[in-house]
């Protein structure tokens, strides 16, 4: 029975065949179904039947009109996927009516095709059209293509008139980044070349349309796929005398055993799986893509909701900008100006459009550079820059951590594949950043022991603005307030880092300068302190920078001085230069409370 069961279990890959209405889409189709043998029951024989009935020359193409007709009788065919198979492995041909529905499906991830075959009319050849669907299939992201010249029959098999296409596509093909792995001469309605070698062109010697789609790589499953577990929510049951701290999520891909080192990105925290936890299940020591787990760690971390959990080996992106394709269904245009939520896995992070690289409309494939928004059904390669660092993958290696979706208010408004990293400012420090956490040699005491005995968190507030409009003087306040009420708070002021630890760096080296300060604020946070951080060097600008040194902990900017500039964001607070310091510091003490940051009571 279970050698049985094995011989069944056959690979299955989504195709998409895209070509001009005209293309002969609809023949192929049925040329594939009827040559690999898929039909059956005499329905072909049916069809033949039917078009002598009404004296009319049969054509592949009807098979889709007829099968379609009978999905009520359990044909396995409708509208959107249709069914064949080869030797090698089962095939679903994704289709829609219409291309909005098509994009839209492939986009936010209701179909997934990992390869196509793109048609071309040998009689009409390249046109505006065959250039449209080559640009859709770039920005869905789909680099495994087959371009099949149809119609051969009508220009008597002419070698010339294919070998013109072909260096023509090739070269199109070549600017939107797809370099294609056949180009195949057919007559779909002759069966030239579709699903066995012709006799009419014996200038060409290569594959066959089926040996085509058979060569096209089956991403892994997501079993054997690199781990990734999105962290849902970090639970305790202290009521109940239970002192674990159970990280939740679903593991998306890979597998995972108890004992194994992971990490957790973007805060780059790593520790041991302990134990593996289910409700009401057996104790099990390992699990697997599709299964919803409970983790306990040998290290007491605080983990928050969003963060991606794999191995160390093989982590995810991280970074906060990424060369996306979006697919708008908002009512409002999405714009330059506006502020958007961005879901990716568990995650959520402010997101904005930093740059429109070019923009699709999906009711007619008219492509332009020359748009400053994405209206609605329009499909847009952009580049979006979130206000934190994010995890996550590319969507043609992982469709979990590489598919999100935009809200737009409380709206979902769009949905997206991400297709690249694009290197901000603090690329390179926030890997050397990973590198020094990953290899930090650490105590038997944990950022969560020392949480858990101070009461609090460790956090850092950061005081921007020019020279004396009165920085210090509110750190001084607030020091004393924090400390004053039973909080370990110490004031670091870039001078005293600079007068020690870099007394022999030059002044004028501001990324040295600010690369030494942020390492010795992280080592004060590693302690568990809160750290109330005041410099002239150090300006509202360098914030990312310093977030990058002292991730995981997180960190409040105050600015003192005009509206925030040189930071695109804004601060989380601003007072006007000569304010009040106490009132400013009890403000701030009050926002650190909001978010969490202080002694609770």
């Amino acid at each position: 029975m279970g050698a049985a069961t094995n011989i069944e279990q056959r690979e299955t890959m989504n195709i998409v065949i895209v070509g001009h209405v005209d293309h002969g889409k609809s023949t192929l189709v049925g040329r594939l179904l009827a040559d690999t043998g898929v039909l059956g029951d005499g329905k072909m024989e049916k069809v033949q039947t039917t078009c002598r009935r009404q004296g009319k020359a049969f054509e592949y193409a009807f098979l889709l009109d007829a099968l379609e007709a009978e999905q009520q009788q359990g044909i396995t065919i409708d509208a959107a996927r249709v069914f064949f198979r080869t030797d090698s492995r089962d095939y679903i041909i994704i289709d829609a009516p219409g291309h909005i529905e098509f994009l839209k499906n492939m986009v936010t991830g209701a179909a997934r095709a990992q390869a196509a075959v793109l048609l071309i009319d040998a009689k009409e050849g390249v046109r505006e059209n065959s250039r449209r669907h080559g640009y859709l299939l770039s920005m869905l992201g789909i680099r495994q293509v087959a371009v099949v010249v149809n119609k051969m029959d009508l220009v008597d098999y002419d070698r010339d008139v294919f070998l013109r296409i072909e260096e023509e596509y090739r070269a199109f093909l070549a600017e939107v980044g797809i370099t294609p792995s056949h180009f195949i001469p057919i007559s779909a309605r002759d069966g030239e070349f579709v699903a066995s070698r012709g006799k009419t062109m014996d200038w060409y010697d290569g594959a066959t349309v089926l040996d085509a789609v058979d060569s096209f790589a089956k991403l892994p499953s997501r079993v054997d796929a690199a781990l990734r577990m999105p962290v849902q929510d970090v639970y305790r049951f202290n009521a109940r005398g239970d002192e674990r701290r159970i990280v939740a999520g679903r593991i998306e891909a890979g597998r995972l055993k108890v004992g194994e080192r992971v990490i957790f990105s973007p805060s780059n925290k790593t520790s041991t799986t302990k134990s593996i936890e289910a409700f009401s299940a057996p104790v099990t020591t390992a699990a697997a893509a599709g299964s919803s787990v409970g983790l306990t760690l040998t290290e007491e971390l605080f983990i928050e909701r969003g963060e991606v959990m794999s191995h160390l080996d093989a982590e995810p992106l991280v970074g906060t900008r990424l060369r996306v394709n979006v697919f708008w269904l908002g009512r409002r245009p999405m714009t330059m100006d506006k502020r958007y939520k961005l879901k990716l896995g568990t995650a959520q992070v402010e997101v904005r459009i930093d740059k429109i690289l070019r923009v699709l409309d999906a009711s007619d494939l008219d492509a332009t550079t020359e748009k400053s928004q994405v209206d609605r059904h329009d499909v847009a390669e952009l580049i979006v820059a979130t206000r934190n660092p994010i995890a996550f993958d590319l969507a043609e290696t992982n469709e979990s951590t590489g598919r999100f979706v935009i809200v737009d208010e409380y709206d979902i408004a769009g949905g997206g594949i991400v297709r690249d990293l694009v290197q901000d400012a603090d690329h390179q420090l926030r890997l050397e950043s990973r590198i020094r956490d990953i290899a930090w040699v650490r105590g038997d005491i944990t950022n969560a022991n020392r949480a858990e005995v101070a009461g609090h968190p460790a956090s850092m507030v950061t005081l921007t603005g020019a020279a004396g409009v009165g920085k210090h003087a509110i750190a001084c306040v607030l020091e004393r307030v924090l400390v004053g009420s039973g909080h370990h708070a110490y004031l670091l002021d870039g001078k005293n880092v600079f007068l020690g630890v870099d007394a022999d760096l030059a002044l004028d080296d501001r990324a040295g300068l600010v690369r030494r300060f942020g390492e010795v604020a992280h080592l004060f946070l590693d302690s568990g302190t809160l750290v109330v951080s005041t410099t002239n060097v150090i300006g509202l600008g360098d914030h990312r920078t310093l977030q990058t040194l002292i991730a995981p902990f997180k960190m409040l900017i105050v600015h003192v001085g005009p509206e925030a500039e040189g930071l695109p964001d804004g601060a989380d607070l601003r007072f006007d230069p000569g304010c009040d310091p106490e009132a400013a510091a009890r403000r701030i003490a009050s926002v650190l409370a909001e978010r969490g940051r202080l002694r609770q009571g």
